[in-house]
């Protein structure tokens, strides 16, 4: 073997390593994660709630989108696909929406490298309402799992969509981790 494919051999040796190292601490992190996230809103029940449910229109306010269609229904169930600026695209299903106060959104590509839920409940406050976001979400591929523990928090995500409806309501955010979330 001449030095140029003892080389090769290293060096597919040494990504062939560092991907199993990978996979081996993915494998030892939480599938599964669950965060609680808060805001406080001059907006009445009412007008949060037009605003959630009009997904077609949320690339209008949300930075991370860059289109939302609507796909057949699913058990009976809206769906919508969430493509962001990166193109990546994300079905979507509304499990359940009771008007003005409670709605769930679940992720339904089962392909994904992750799977979750959304539930968003509103309160009313004396001065608008308290809109509160639990995702509970799962990465079962432990390469991913591992990846994306190292580049992002789980918070992440939940929080930036809080500041980007204040925004649409221009108001500032103070996002809020509830105690009992």
């Amino acid at each position: 073997m001449d030095d140029l494919g003892f080389w090769i051999l290293v060096s597919v040796g040494i990504v062939l390593g560092a991907m199993l190292l990978i996979v081996i601490a993915g494998s030892f992190m939480s599938r599964s994660h669950k965060v609680t996230r808060a805001i406080t809103l001059k907006q009445t029940p009412d007008a949060v709630w037009a605003v959630l449910v009009d997904f077609v229109n949320s690339p209008s306010w949300h930075s991370e989108l860059a289109k939302v269609e609507r796909m057949p229904d699913r058990n009976g169930h809206e769906v919508w696909k969430e493509i962001d600026k990166s193109n990546y695209g994300m079905f979507l299903e509304t499990m359940e929406a009771t008007p003005t106060t409670r709605l769930v959104r679940a992720l339904v590509d089962d392909k994904g490298p992750f799977t979750g839920r959304w539930e968003f409940g509103i309160a009313p406050t004396e001065t608008g309402c308290r809109l509160t976001i639990t995702e509970s979400g799962e990465i079962g591929n432990p390469f991913f799992r591992f990846i994306f523990r190292l580049t992002q928090k789980p918070e992440y995500y939940v929080e930036l969509y809080l500041k980007e409806l204040a925004k649409k309501f221009q108001e500032s955010a103070t996002v809020e981790a509830p105690r009992d979330g």
